[in-house]
């Protein structure tokens, strides 16, 4: 194998072209299945098919896709590629370490454990609490991100590229300020007091 042959392992090995997906730690056991990391940023909907394989798509890219799912940025991924580049650049720059060992560290601080469902007995309407499916915990992390990221840079002068930056360090650091971890506490204390 040739020294240029080598040179391109190693950089499509990388997101970006520049983040190493390799060693990446993850610390919750049950949604480590479901927490996929790729060097690829857009599979162009290869996953539509089955039901279930969202969960083979890069991490990355789902938090791409959630960031998508606003008025603004409908639609347009290479507008949202660019910002969640840039987030990562600022994200290394505030932590010195590997962006996307950070969002997984999020995800993973996001994730909801406990959910209420509503159960009806004869014509009353009951919560009661149940455990969440970690396919469900990593959805509703990306989801709770995405909100935070948009909810702080919508009519702000907080740029999205901060905002996700901003959003990903407080909840990797699980730091309850951030929307996203505020929004998994919430739902959990909900559950509790369904018990």
């Amino acid at each position: 194998m040739s020294e240029a042959d080598t040179d391109a392992d190693a950089a499509s090995a990388q997101l970006f072209g520049r983040w190493s997906v390799e060693d990446i730690e993850y610390s919750d056991p049950s949604t480590e299945r479901y927490i996929t990391v790729t060097p690829i940023a857009h599979t162009m909907g290869r996953h539509a098919s089955k039901q279930f394989q969202k969960s083979e798509i890069s991490v990355v890219e789902r938090l791409i896709n959630r960031l998508m799912q606003t008025d603004e940025n409908t639609g347009d991924k290479q507008k949202v590629t660019r910002i969640t580049r840039e987030a990562f650049e600022l994200v290394h720059e505030r932590t010195g370490e590997n962006p996307i060992q950070v969002l997984v560290s999020a995800v993973e601080h996001a994730a909801p454990r406990e959910e209420t469902v509503r159960l009806k007995y004869g014509g009353i309407s009951v919560p009661q609490a149940v455990d969440v499916a970690p396919q469900r915990r990593v959805a509703q992390a990306l989801k709770f991100i995405a909100e935070g990221v948009y909810n702080e840079s919508f009519k702000s002068p907080t740029d999205a590229e901060e905002a996700l930056a901003n959003q990903l360090t407080g909840a990797a650091n699980n730091d309850v300020s951030t929307y996203a971890v505020n929004q998994k506490e919430e739902k959990e204390r909900v559950a509790a007091a369904a018990r």
